[in-house]
């Protein structure tokens, strides 16, 4: 893997940058944009149909991003000893903020999909009950977490 950064450190920096922003930015979009305006559709099955979507398609569009994060932070832990060397302690931080993010993201993952169930199923209040943690505690701890991360992988380039 030191070979690949050698190689290609641009590259997998950037690619791990982007996909950070992609899924910081994107949250941060969905909490202060999307949600507030999805507020004022009257029809409570529209506005839950119309969430259900709009969250579904995200979460689909930053897996690909989850995963490049994963790869380009372990390559670049590896290439420079971050594990090993005198920032170990911030490497073992920014990897630790990016595994619960994860795990996070799945539990938002799986409420969306089993909220859909039901909407499908014709519970409307079970659906909305699913899905009521995500833009007010699930997704705000994403955000505060990704930023926290962003600014991290700053530290670690010694800016």
């Amino acid at each position: 893997m030191t070979e690949l950064y050698t190689n290609y450190a641009h590259t997998i920096v950037f690619l791990h940058v982007l996909s950070a922003f992609i899924w910081v930015g994107g949250m941060i979009a969905i909490r202060f944009a999307v949600h507030p305006t999805m507020q004022s559709i009257d029809d409570a099955r529209i506005k839950l149909g119309k969430t259900l979507m709009l969250v579904g398609k995200f979460f689909h569009i930053v897996i690909p991003f989850i995963v490049v994060i994963f790869i380009t932070g372990l390559i670049m832990a590896v290439a420079q000893q971050g594990h090993h060397g005198e920032q170990k302690m911030i490497f073992l931080f920014k990897e630790s903020i990016w595994a619960v993010m994860a795990v996070n993201f799945s539990w938002m993952y799986l409420k969306r999909r089993n909220a859909q169930k039901r909407f499908d199923a014709g519970d409307l209040p079970g659906a909305k009950a699913m899905m009521a943690l995500i833009p007010q505690l699930l997704l705000p701890i994403n955000i505060l977490l990704g930023l926290a991360a962003l600014w991290t992988g700053i530290a670690l380039r010694g800016l």
